[in-house]
C-alpha cells in the first residue's frame, strides 16, 4: 500500500467469506488549488500542491474483487445518515430543495418496534411522524414494491420450468433480492452461478423505479429533484443501492440515493433527542402504501419468494391449490425444502437456504450437479432478513435467538396484503410499464449480473 492515501487502506474487514484485506484499488488524486508549502532553492520558488483525501465508494468495491465485504465497516459518503442530514439541511435554501420521500421495509420497522415495545402499526406511523418532522414530504411501505418483485419471480419460474428440458441452468432458480447473496456470488463464483439467478429485483429497487419514475410522473417533478431514501434491516442494501443498473437514465438519478438501517436509526433518534414511544404518530401516504396498517407478504419474514412462488407454480403447472406449506427441516433450522407431489412424483422441490455455511453447501451441490431443487431463497443472515446485519441487537437481558423469535412471531401476525386484489398491480401494469411483458417492464423491474474478476495478490493478505 505504499504510495497510496490512508484513506484506503480498510482493516480488520469482518466478513463470512474473506480474510482481512487491504483495498488494492488506485485511486487518481486530483491537487487542490491554493497555497501551499513553500520551498525555496537556488532561489527558484516552488509550490508543493494541496491533495485532496482520496475516497472510495461502495460502487468501487463493487467493481473490485481485491477484497470481499459485508460493507458494514466501510465508510460511506453517499450512504449515511450524516448524507440524509446534509440534504436535509441543504432544503433551508430553495434553489437546492428536493423532495424527501422515505420508505420504510417491514423487517426494519419490526426490529424498531421491538426495541421500543411499540406494536407495528404504531412503530410504522411513529416513524412516519417522525421522518416527517425531521425533513421527509412522504413517507411509504414497500409492500406495493414487493408485490411486484413476487409477481415478477413467479412469472420467471414458470418460464424456467416449461423450457427446463432444453436449458441446463434453468434450474434451480436462485432468489436474488438479497444483495450480500448477489455480490459473493459476483465476486467467487461469477459466470458459473450467475445464470441461476433470478432477474427479478429486489423490492427496495421496484421501490426506486416506483418513486422516481411512476410516483414522479404522476406528480410532474423530475427524478433528479428527489432525494428516496429508505429503511432497510441489512448494510448490504446500501452495495445494491449503489449499482450502476439502478440509475434513472433521462436525469442520472440514482433510483435510491441513501439506505438507513435500524443500527443508524437509533443514532439519528438519540442526536435528535427523541423517545420514539412518545413521537406524534402520522399516516403513511396513501398512493404508494397498501394502507393506514402495517401488511405483509404470506411466507418467510424475508419476504416470502418461496412460498409465493411455490404456490403459483403448483396452480399454474399442475392446477394444484396450495394453501399451506409443510416445510421440513433438514441439516439445521435455516435449511428448509417443501415438495408437491402430483401421482406420486415430486414436480416441485423447494428450499430456504439462510446463512453462508448453507449457501456454500448449496453451491457445491450445484458444481457437482447434485441440487435436487427448483427454487431456493437464498439470504446472506441466518434467519433471513429479520435478523439482517443492521437491525436492533438484543438487550443484555435477552439473547440474538429470543429476539429473532419474537420479530418471526410478530411477523406471522400480521395481516397480509392480497396481490390479486390490489387494483394498484394492473394499473401500474398497463399505464406505467406499457403491459406485463413490455420491454420497460423487462427493464424497470429486472436487472443483470456480471462476474467479477478476481485481481487480488493473496501475498497481499494480512491474516
Amino acid at each position: 500500500m505504499a504510495g497510496f492515501s490512508g484513506v484506503l487502506r480498510l482493516s480488520d474487514l469482518d466478513d463470512f467469506i474473506a480474510p482481512s484485506q487491504e483495498c488494492v484499488k488506485p485511486v487518481k488524486v486530483e491537487s487542490k488549488t491554493g497555497r501551499g508549502v513553500i520551498q525555496i532553492e537556488d532561489d527558484t520558488i516552488h509550490s508543493t500542491p494541496k491533495y485532496e483525501k482520496a475516497k472510495i465508494t461502495l460502487n468501487d468495491c463493487l467493481a473490485c474483487s481485491g477484497c470481499i465485504t459485508s460493507a458494514e465497516v466501510i465508510l460511506v459518503n453517499q450512504q449515511s445518515h450524516e448524507e440524509f442530514y446534509r440534504v436535509i439541511a441543504e432544503n433551508e435554501h430553495e434553489c437546492k430543495r428536493k423532495v424527501v420521500v422515505v420508505s420504510l421495509s417491514p423487517q426494519a420497522i419490526l426490529s424498531i418496534a421491538a426495541k421500543f415495545s411499540l406494536s407495528p402499526d404504531e412503530c410504522t406511523q411513529k416513524l412516519a411522524g417522525y421522518f416527517k418532522k425531521i425533513g421527509a414530504s412522504y413517507v411509504f411501505d414497500i409492500n406495493l414494491a414487493r408485490s411486484f418483485s413476487l409477481l415478477e419471480a413467479s412469472k420467471e419460474f414458470i418460464e424456467r420450468y416449461k423450457r427446463k428440458d432444453s436449458d441446463p441452468k434453468a434450474f434451480p432458480m436462485l432468489a436474488s433480492a438479497c444483495p450480500g447473496w448477489i455480490c459473493y456470488a459476483e465476486k467467487t463464483h461469477g459466470s458459473y452461478i450467475l445464470p441461476y439467478i433470478s432477474t427479478a429485483r429486489s423490492p427496495q429497487q421496484v421501490m426506486g423505479a416506483l418513486v422516481k419514475d411512476f410516483w414522479a410522473g404522476k406528480n410532474d417533478i423530475s427524478a433528479d429533484k428527489i432525494y428516496h431514501v429508505t429503511l432497510m434491516p441489512c448494510f448490504d442494501k446500501k452495495l445494491e443501492a449503489s449499482r450502476d443498473d439502478f440509475v434513472n437514465e433521462l436525469c442520472s438519478s440514482r433510483e435510491v440515493d441513501c439506505v438507513l438501517t435500524p443500527v443508524e436509526l437509533e443514532q439519528m433518534l438519540i442526536r435528535d433527542k427523541v423517545d420514539l414511544s412518545q413521537m406524534t404518530e402520522a399516516p403513511l401516504d396513501e398512493s404508494l402504501s397498501s394502507g393506514p396498517r402495517l401488511l405483509s407478504h404470506p411466507g418467510s419474514g424475508s419476504g416470502g419468494y418461496a412460498h409465493h412462488v411455490f404456490v403459483n407454480a403448483a396452480k399454474e403447472l399442475f392446477q394444484q391449490d396450495v394453501m399451506e406449506l409443510q416445510w421440513k427441516t433438514l441439516r439445521n433450522a435455516d435449511f428448509r425444502e417443501v415438495t408437491l407431489e402430483v401421482a406420486g412424483e415430486v414436480v416441485l422441490r423447494f428450499a430456504l437456504a439462510y446463512g453462508f455455511r448453507n449457501i456454500q453447501n448449496l453451491v457445491q451441490k450445484l458444481k457437482r450437479g447434485k441440487s435436487p431443487y427448483h427454487y431456493v431463497e437464498v439470504m446472506a443472515c441466518p434467519s433471513g432478513c429479520l435478523n439482517g446485519g443492521a437491525q436492533v441487537r438484543p438487550e443484555s437481558t435477552s439473547s440474538t435467538k429470543e429476539l429473532i423469535s419474537q420479530l418471526e412471531t410478530t411477523y406471522s401476525l400480521l395481516p397480509t396484503t392480497s396481490i390479486d386484489s390490489d387494483s394498484r398491480i394492473n394499473m401500474c401494469y398497463s399505464e406505467w410499464l406499457g403491459g406485463a411483458d413490455s420491454e420497460k417492464a423487462v427493464k424497470l423491474l429486472h436487472t443483470k449480473y456480471k462476474a467479477v474478476e478476481m485481481s487480488t495478490n493473496a501475498l497481499g493478505i494480512k491474516w
